[in-house]
């Protein structure tokens, strides 16, 4: 009997390391149902549901990505990364050591349930991405968020890489994704490293204002006329790139927001529209303003969540040669170039 109880719990021993292993590379969900890829929300709009894929991220899979296939009733879709054992009827983000990019605000949520502005809000079909910049796994937990491929913003995760697993969260009925687990993301051959395009070098200025990813954010004081930020684009359109938009994720206090067109030496605190060699409608008010601080009755305010766009009608007569579009905007125009060009120098002569 002697001999034999070593066997015995030889495989006792090894037969208990299987069921460990099988309960940690389990997926957990909860008021969740899961299709092949697509997940959708089972519970009653009250309580929040969630899953978790069976392995954490790692060296070889650091990065993953939810499409939105219905936003249902609120569209309160999260996407981030949690510990293991991660409660379920939380929303990822909103528990320590966990951290969400939200779908119905654009907020980032860092183990708190109060979050801040990261990016736009999603809609169907827009992708969220989510993953780890590989030197993470030796110098630091740099989570990076994305929307339709693009870089959104970034945040540091205190917690080790190798612990962190993918969770998607959803809170109103009719809500459904479908979930890509394998997918690849800015992967540099040469390396191996992340690379995310943020656009940084389509902007020639930017006065008082932070750009994120995707996200333009005024940074000056706001306290006088003269605090005002600018956010310029390095080139002027064209007929190929003649129009342009912006969506209102954070109206701020007044939602004194500016779109429009303006000289390439325009004042950097002073709104586009008030002064000569520009035009813009204002979000505040609605108002056009063409080179003037006093606007004129336009359109409707605009509020978070709304979209503006601003654009160039070129006439049919416009004629566009190679040399006349360089990066210094110091081309000459041909009269029908100088005609839309005039638009903006419309009160100079007042």
């Amino acid at each position: 009997m002697d001999e034999i109880n070593p066997h015995y719990r030889f495989m006792n021993w090894r037969r208990r390391i299987r069921e460990v292993r099988a309960v940690r590379y389990r997926e957990r969900f909860k008021r969740m149902m899961r299709d092949g890829e697509v997940l959708s929300y089972q519970g009653n709009s009250d309580e929040v549901g969630c899953y978790l894929p069976p392995r954490p991220l790692s060296k070889g899979n650091c990065y993953f990505e939810v499409t939105i296939i219905d936003t249902g009733v609120r569209g309160m879709i999260a996407v981030g990364l949690v510990p293991q054992y991660y409660k379920l009827d939380h929303q990822p983000g909103w528990l320590p050591h966990s951290v969400a990019y939200h779908a119905d605000d654009g907020k980032l949520y860092n183990g708190n349930t109060i979050g801040q502005q990261l990016g736009p809000k999603c809609n169907c079909g827009d992708r969220i991405g989510c993953g780890i910049y590989l030197e993470a796994f030796e110098d630091g937990q740099t989570t990076v968020f994305t929307k339709n491929g693009k870089e959104v913003g970034t945040v540091v995760v205190p917690a080790s890489p190798e612990a962190l697993y993918p969770a998607v969260g959803m809170h109103s009925l009719g809500e459904e994704v479908q979930l890509d687990l394998q997918v690849e993301w800015g992967v540099e051959k040469e390396d191996g490293l992340m690379i995310v395009d943020s656009h940084e070098d389509e902007w020639g200025r930017l006065h008082d204002v932070r750009f994120t990813g995707s996200l333009l954010e005024y940074m000056g004081k706001g306290k006088s006329i003269v605090d005002v930020g600018l956010a310029q684009a390095r080139l002027p359109l064209n007929t190929r790139c003649h129009y342009y938009e912006l969506e209102i994720t954070d109206a701020g206090e007044k939602c004194s927001i500016a779109l429009g067109l303006a000289r390439r030496d325009y004042p950097k605190n002073r709104h586009p529209g008030w002064s000569r060699g520009s035009i813009a409608c204002h979000a505040d008010d609605g108002k056009l303003f063409q080179g003037s601080g006093v606007g004129d009755a336009f359109g409707p305010r605009c509020f978070e969540g709304d979209v503006m766009g601003c654009g160039i009608m070129f006439p049919r007569d416009y004629i566009l040669d190679s040399g006349d579009e360089r990066d210094d905007g110091d081309s000459e125009l041909r009269p029908q170039q100088q005609r839309v060009q005039n638009d903006l120098y419309m009160n100079d002569e007042e």
